[in-house]
């Protein structure tokens, strides 16, 4: 990284080798660091140099401790952060494998040799599902850019077919006025308008190949319904818990209490519970997007049930007895 034998890059070399070899379990003595100044970049040094550098970069403002031995204390990011990032890209289901494996490689590159040590496990862990689309990274940053430059984008959108590869929905590129990208569930989603509607839309980024950031520019977003006030990205996120598009509804049910926690987990804390007397349940009252909260009605369903929407409910009733039917089908 450094011109060996430059003393001038003295003081660099020696704030390498701490960020390398030390951490407040590790500390370095002045003889270590002289023998890894000469093994490591082939540079002489004494004692004192060590020791004058080493103030010298405290100067500069390096928080590098001198006691019982020298260690960088300070770091772009600490152990602890940067498992939680490797976590993220490892659990990533944007990303290829390829793109996860060379993330997770430049993250354990932040962390000195004794971090990497700690995580190299993760190099055994049993193949997670990564996804196929390798234009992901240069669709991130075009909508990034088209984002910021308050411009349209158009794009291919694709779907998965019974060979598991991705084909292109329709052939008609769709053009969409972009706003925000968001992660939810493991997944890279648009916050956008349909060019040819004046409604909310989602898109998963990592089903969107052929990004072109175009030159019109965008559609103001208070002429786009739900965005008239601009975008509330907590209060969004919370109703539209599986990115579906479409208007919110009011949602009136009956929940078991054991299950509020999960509550929470899917729609924060922005909903009203009323208790019912004499049982175990709570009167839930809160806003989300209707055609998801039927699939989150379907999934929790022993323990919740919907009261209004009058439609919501007897739509979901409709599909329970059909469930129910297949499953007793022939005697079972």
């Amino acid at each position: 990284m450094y011109a060996t034998g430059n003393k001038k890059m003295l003081n660099m070399l020696i704030l390498e080798i701490l960020r390398e070899y030390s951490d407040h379990e590790h500390r370095l003595t002045q003889q270590e660091i002289i023998r890894l100044l000469k093994s490591d970049y082939d540079m002489d040094c004494d004692r004192r140099s060590v020791k004058n550098n080493i103030v010298y970069l405290k100067e500069l403002g390096y928080e590098i401790s001198m006691e019982h031995g020298y260690c960088l204390l300070e770091r772009e990011f600490d152990d602890a952060e940067l498992r939680m990032l490797i976590d993220s890209v490892l659990f990533s289901k944007n990303l290829t494998r390829k793109q996860a494996e060379t993330l997770i490689k430049k993250l354990k590159s932040m962390g000195n040799k004794y971090f990497s040590a700690k995580v190299n496990h993760i190099s055994n862990l049993p193949n997670l599902h990564h996804g196929d689309n390798k234009q992901l990274m240069y669709t991130v940053d075009t909508i990034s850019e088209a984002i910021s430059k308050y411009k349209k984008i158009s794009f291919v959108y694709n779907l998965y077919a019974s060979d598991l590869k991705l084909h292109p929905k329709t052939e008609e590129r769709y053009v969409v006025n972009p706003y925000q990208i968001v992660a939810n569930n493991g997944f890279y989603y648009l916050i956008g308008n349909y060019d040819k509607y004046n409604d909310i839309s989602h898109y998963r980024l990592d089903r969107m190949t052929c990004v072109k950031m175009l030159p019109e520019q965008r559609k103001p977003q208070n002429q786009v319904i739900g965005l008239e006030q601009g975008l509330n990205l907590p209060k969004h996120m919370a109703e539209h818990i599986y990115m579906f598009s479409g208007q919110s509804v009011t949602i009136k049910m009956r929940v078991d209490e054991t299950i509020i926690s999960e509550l929470v987990d899917w729609f924060g804390k922005d909903f009203h519970i009323q208790k019912e007397e004499g049982s175990n349940h709570v009167l839930v009252r809160l806003k989300c997007n209707e055609k998801a909260f039927f699939y989150w009605a379907l999934q929790y369903g022993a323990y919740v049930e919907v009261l209004e929407p009058a439609v919501l409910r007897s739509k979901i009733a409709e599909t329970v007895s059909k469930m129910n039917e297949k499953y007793h089908k022939n005697g079972g």
